[in-house]
C-alpha cells in the first residue's frame, strides 16, 4: 500500500484509479465514496479513460457526489471517445433515456454499436433490441439474433431470453423449440422472470398434451386391425 500511495502522489494515473477503486469497494481501506471520487477525478483529469468512466458512473448514480447526469455524460464521452467500451455503453444509455443529454436514439445506437463490437454484452443486447423492433435502424431479425447470441453467450440473461423467443417464433433463425427451451433455461437460472414464465408455459403445454393423450380410449386389438385387408 505504501508503494501505491507513493505512486499516486507522483501522479501515476493507473495507481490513482486503482486506489480509487479500493476506496469504492472497501478493499484494504475503509469504504469511502467521496475519497474514491477524489482519486478518480485526479486520474480522469490526466485523461485516463477507466477513471473517466468510473467518475461518470459516480455522477450517474450519485455515489460520492450529487447525482448529475450532465457531468456523467461529460466523463462518459471523454472515455468513450478513447474507446472505453463500458463508457460507450453508458453514454448510449444516456442518449436512449435522455438523461444529461437530449434524447437521441441514433446516437444511442452509434455508441451501443461501438461498445458491442468490443464485446460489451449489455450493449450487444440493447443493439439487438433496436434491430428487432426496427427503431432508427432497419428491422432485421437476423441481425438482432446475431447480437442476442453474442450477448447470450456471455450470460446476459435478457439476451438469452430474447434469443429463446426468436427460436420459439422462428424470427431470424429456423424455428427450433428445443433450442428456445435451452436458452429460456439458461436465462431462468439467472432469475429472468420472462424466461421463467415462458418455461412455465412450455411445460404446462406439455402436461396438457400428456393429459389429452392419456384420456384417449385405449385401442382394442380389433380396433387396431379394423379396415386392414
Amino acid at each position: 500500500m505504501d508503494e501505491l500511495l507513493k505512486a499516486t502522489q507522483e501522479g501515476d494515473a493507473a495507481a490513482q484509479t486503482y486506489l480509487a477503486r479500493c476506496y469504492q469497494t472497501g478493499q484494504g481501506v475503509k469504504q469511502d465514496d467521496v475519497e474514491a471520487v477524489r482519486w478518480f477525478r485526479r486520474a480522469a483529469e490526466q485523461n485516463d479513460p477507466a477513471a473517466q468512466c468510473y467518475l461518470g458512473f459516480c455522477y450517474q448514480t450519485g455515489a460520492g457526489v450529487p447525482q448529475e447526469f450532465g457531468q456523467a455524460a461529460k466523463w462518459f464521452r471523454e472515455a468513450a471517445e478513447q474507446g472505453d467500451p463500458a463508457a460507450q455503453f453508458n453514454l448510449g444509455v444516456l442518449y436512449e433515456t435522455g438523461q444529461g443529454v437530449s434524447q437521441n436514439y441514433a446516437e444511442a445506437v452509434k455508441w451501443y454499436h461501438a461498445a458491442a463490437e468490443q464485446g460489451e454484452p449489455q450493449a450487444q443486447f440493447n443493439l439487438g433490441v433496436f434491430y428487432e423492433i426496427g427503431q432508427v435502424v432497419p428491422q432485421d431479425y437476423e441481425e438482432a439474433v446475431k447480437w442476442y447470441k453474442r450477448a447470450a453467450e456471455q450470460e446476459c440473461a435478457p439476451a438469452q431470453c430474447n434469443l429463446g423467443l426468436c427460436y420459439e417464433t422462428g424470427r431470424g433463425v429456423k424455428q427450433d423449440v428445443r433450442e428456445a427451451v435451452r436458452w429460456f433455461c439458461r436465462a431462468a437460472r439467472q432469475g429472468d422472470k420472462t424466461a421463467q414464465h415462458n418455461l412455465g408455459v412450455y411445460y404446462a403445454s406439455l402436461e396438457d398434451a400428456e393429459e389429452a393423450t392419456s384420456s384417449l380410449p385405449e385401442e382394442t386389438e380389433g380396433d387396431a386391425t379394423a379396415g386392414k385387408i
